[in-house]
């Protein structure tokens, strides 16, 4: 046996874990961490399939950014449990229908596998083994899908810009910060020098 199946044993059989765990933690923070360490390892997959460019991925944006997200989300929500707990029965037919229909479509998958390759198309250049992952990736990318790649760009600049409107847009009934009128403001404009009588309160 060697390095590359121990690899792959052990990375597979830790995301399986993790993810199990996952849907296990009972609590959501510690659900966030298995997450972590599945994506971490996924990653350690990816690397074995040569597909480097997928591996930075998995690090840099679902750890570094989307699990990080979603930890401090968590951390920041008031969860009640008890109510999460009391509707599991409610919920429990329709998780069950839907575990069902995963099920069939993972047994479909396995069973098509093991029937043989899928016949691709002519028209699809296979990828020469030299090239690397990164390479491959983008001469694709920029090539093909340039339109594609661009329209995503697009759509997601629409949804910072819608994202910042809806953060950024007026409120009433909330005072705000005059930064120029406070620079431009004079001291005897804030301050008022009374002499005060002896025994008598303060008028204001």
């Amino acid at each position: 046996m060697t390095v590359h199946i121990l690899a792959f044993y052990l990375f597979a059989s830790i995301v399986v874990a993790s993810g199990t765990m996952v849907i296990l933690a009972r609590n959501p923070v510690h659900s966030v961490l298995w997450l972590i360490l599945a994506f971490f390892n996924a990653a350690g997959l990816m690397v074995l399939l040569s597909a480097e460019f997928v591996a930075m991925l998995l690090v840099i944006v679902y750890v570094g950014a989307v699990a990080v997200l979603f930890l401090f989300v968590v951390m920041m929500l008031d969860i009640d449990f008890a109510a999460l707990r009391a509707g599991f029965v409610s919920y429990f037919p329709l998780g069950g229908a839907i575990a069902a229909v995963l099920l069939v479509e993972l047994v479909l998958g396995i069973a098509a596998w093991k029937a043989g390759t899928l016949a691709f198309s002519q028209r699809i250049a296979p990828v020469n083994s030299e090239t690397p992952n990164i390479q491959a990736i983008g001469e694709l990318l920029y090539t093909r899908y340039l339109f594609l790649f661009e329209a995503a760009g697009l759509i997601l600049l629409v949804a910072m810009i819608g994202a910042i409107v809806l953060t950024h847009r007026a409120r009433g009934g909330v005072r705000t910060q005059n930064i120029d009128q406070q620079v431009r403001r004079r001291p005897q404009d804030a301050v008022r020098n009374v002499d005060q009588p002896v025994g008598q309160g303060v008028e204001l």
